[in-house]
């Protein structure tokens, strides 16, 4: 059974989006799996963290929560296939359907059932069935199995194949509705959605991530750790790195057949979390022409 979302997230149920998008945030930055290597306990509660604001974020899914129409994952039970509606639904058209008796709206329905002659065809197959699975950014991007609860209680193991994408259709062979006669069973499709991701925003193939960066760091440039979808790598950030500069990691993107993009790495330059008297007392003493060159710069352009 699936959990209330609002109670995942720890928010009342008219928390506005301003609140709900900090509740999120919270959450997030404490069980992320990059800050939990190895907890599967912290890697299981941020899946159901980021499912939770998934379906609070978006107004249609979160009335359609609060109606009781779906549960707390967003799923709704799958209609049948031969339903008008859910054909207009996931097909984007009038059902016209190839299989089964459909809703007797297409127009070639009588000649899929009777030969020329008027003899019932006893060989028919059957028809495909629908289905949609929101996927976390991580899961769709390494890939793994996923296993759908369907309508009859059965259950349906879905490869996902590595660098899935949202609207992209995955195909079982065999696993749709049971053919008649001799004929063929249907398949079944599942549409995917892909959740965002707190640290890894997707552009075409290639992966954008900030990195924060110590004064130290950006100084002496040296080797530092880099999120990844994959794991962690490490990193070399040059001398006298600017907030701001933008390093590649080559193939660290999303996966497209035999290729991956990138993964683009921007710099933004942290402080420590406590005042540091030393530190204070060298920017001071150095402040002044440091200053007074920045601005010189500026001015120039």
């Amino acid at each position: 059974m699936s959990e209330d979302p609002y109670k995942v997230l720890g928010v009342a149920r008219d928390v506005s989006e301003a609140d709900l998008r900090k509740a999120y945030r919270k959450l997030a930055k404490k069980l992320h799996p990059d800050l939990n290597p190895g907890n599967k306990k912290a890697e299981d509660a941020f899946k159901k963290v980021a499912t939770a604001y998934d379906l609070l974020n978006d107004p249609a899914k979160r009335a359609q929560f609060d109606r009781g129409e779906v549960d707390g994952t967003g799923a709704e039970r799958p209609r049948q296939p031969y339903y008008r509606e859910q054909a207009e639904r996931d097909a984007g058209q009038p059902y016209g359907g190839d299989s089964g008796f459909g809703d007797f709206g297409g127009e070639d329905i009588f000649a899929q059932m009777f030969g020329r002659a008027g003899r019932a065809d006893p060989n028919r197959p059957g028809a495909d069935a629908r289905y949609r699975v929101d996927l976390d950014f991580l899961e769709a991007f390494n890939g793994g199995t996923r296993t759908l609860t369907l309508p009859d209680s059965g259950a349906l193991d879905v490869r996902i194949p590595s660098g899935t994408r949202t609207g992209q259709t995955l195909r079982l062979r065999g696993k749709g509705e049971p053919g008649i006669g001799k004929g063929p069973p249907g398949d079944a499709l599942i549409e995917v959605e892909v959740r965002p991701h707190p640290l890894f925003k997707l552009n075409g193939d290639d992966i954008h991530v900030d990195l924060p960066l110590s004064l130290r760091d950006a100084v002496l440039g040296g080797r530092v750790s880099v999120p990844t979808p994959s794991g962690p790598v490490s990193m070399t950030v040059p001398k006298w790195s600017n907030a701001g500069a933008v390093l590649r990691l080559k193939g660290k993107g999303m996966v497209r057949g035999a290729t991956s993009g990138d993964e683009y790495v921007t710099l933004r330059l942290t402080l420590p979390a406590e005042p540091d008297a030393e530190l204070q007392a060298f920017v001071t003493r150095w402040g002044k022409a440091d200053v007074h060159e920045t601005r010189q710069g500026e001015d120039a352009r």
